[in-house]
């Protein structure tokens, strides 16, 4: 050991610093994280990024499970299209951002001038964003705000990450026996909620029509059996999605390849029609099927996104007096709706998992399985857990 030249100070011994590098990679650790960053088409990786600071009005959640949605696929198939290439207008971040909008998590921080949270308390978010004073935020329509955008999407963090400051106005309490799993479930449930409030004259009695069952046609079931309605028939060419739709509770499965859905709805309801027909599908057919089998004074509810103009011709409801309406995303009252019934066990949405993976394999076991296999997959989860 060296020791210091001076006589008075012969007993002192400088011990030398050790520097190793595994302690340089726990300073480095305990202030970045991993998240799966979107960079644009086909170009998704898991990296490192800064921890998030919790801030005054926020809370920290460590992300539990995150559902692979369809509006990934699609920023990964041909995007951007949500993820914002120049400064979003409320976030004033543009990619690489982090995704993972639908998901449940554990709250680790609560923020100064937050009250009715606390740490360790389940929570699913909903990721909407909203700048609180355009026309449509005045009318209490954060939804469709005319800047909005989304946390996992349009910057600000996503659920894809180890950790993710939001607005405690975005986070939702879960029952703590309800699974975290199912609580990532809440936001693709919340949809198919939502859209049910654009046709209030559903009612147990209600004769409903679903075209597509992907992932929100089939949380349409669920949500649909919630409210008591006992016809539910739903329109999908794929015979596994057939099979999830009848074990979720479709009444009829109708394919429309060999089967005409028209002449079905007629016989079903006494020569009526559907009082109610959802599409969930977003292809040209399915918008002049949904106008063909509802009936008169009914409602057409889209709930798709449209890739592109399609021809449609008014007369197709304005011969029926039928009213076509569209909804986009969900409310907060429509997120406490669905965890209301989640907790009564109204709403069971547990078959809809058909798969779970690791953040390090969301592309090849999570996007890549849910494009080349989607007729099998229904919600792929990502477990955002250690082990």
């Amino acid at each position: 050991m060296p020791r210091l030249p001076f006589p008075a100070f012969k007993s002192l011994v400088i011990q030398p610093l050790r520097i190793t590098p595994t302690a340089i990679n726990r300073s480095y650790y305990s202030t970045m994280m991993r998240a799966a960053r979107y960079y644009g088409k086909e170009d998704i990786r898991v990296e490192q990024v800064p921890q998030p600071s919790v801030k005054a009005g926020q809370v920290k959640v460590a992300p539990a499970f995150v559902g692979i949605c369809g509006t990934d696929l699609h920023e990964y198939l041909g995007g951007p299209n949500f993820c914002p290439t120049t400064p979003h207008p409320i976030t004033k971040e543009s990619i690489p951002v982090t995704l993972g909008h639908e998901f449940s998590g554990i709250i680790t921080e609560v923020g100064p001038e937050v009250e009715g949270f606390e740490v360790g308390q389940p929570c699913a978010i909903q990721p909407t964003l909203f700048c609180g004073h355009c026309a449509a935020c005045h009318n209490h329509a954060e939804n469709v705000c005319h800047s909005g955008g989304f946390i996992g999407l349009s910057g600000s963090g996503g659920g894809l990450s180890e950790s993710v400051c939001v607005n405690a106005t975005h986070v939702h309490p879960l029952p703590r026996d309800l699974p975290l799993e199912i609580g990532a479930l809440v936001e693709p449930l919340s949809v198919s909620w939502h859209a049910m409030t654009a046709a209030p004259e559903i009612n147990p009695s209600s004769r409903v029509v679903i075209l597509g069952g992907g992932p929100i046609g089939l949380a349409m079931i669920l949500c649909l059996k919630a409210k008591g309605v006992s016809e539910i028939i739903l329109s999908e060419v794929a015979t596994s999605r057939q099979n999830f739709a009848r074990e979720l509770g479709a009444t009829r499965v109708v394919n429309p390849i060999n089967e005409t859905l028209n002449e079905i709805v007629l016989d079903l309801t006494d020569g009526k029609g559907a009082d109610v027909v959802f599409d969930c599908a977003g292809v040209p057919m399915s918008i002049k099927s949904a106008c063909e089998v509802v009936r008169p004074k009914g409602t057409v509810v889209n709930l798709a996104i449209w890739e592109k103009e399609i021809p449609f011709n008014p007369n197709w409801i304005t011969m029926k007096e039928s009213s076509y309406k569209s909804v986009l995303g969900y409310s907060h009252a429509d997120f406490q709706a669905v965890i209301a019934n989640l907790a009564s066990g109204a709403i069971k949405p547990s078959q809809m998992i058909t798969r779970k993976i690791k953040l390090e394999n969301i592309v090849e076991d999570g996007i890549k399985a849910l494009i080349h296999d989607k007729n099998n997959q229904v919600k792929v989860l990502v477990d955002m857990s250690d082990k």
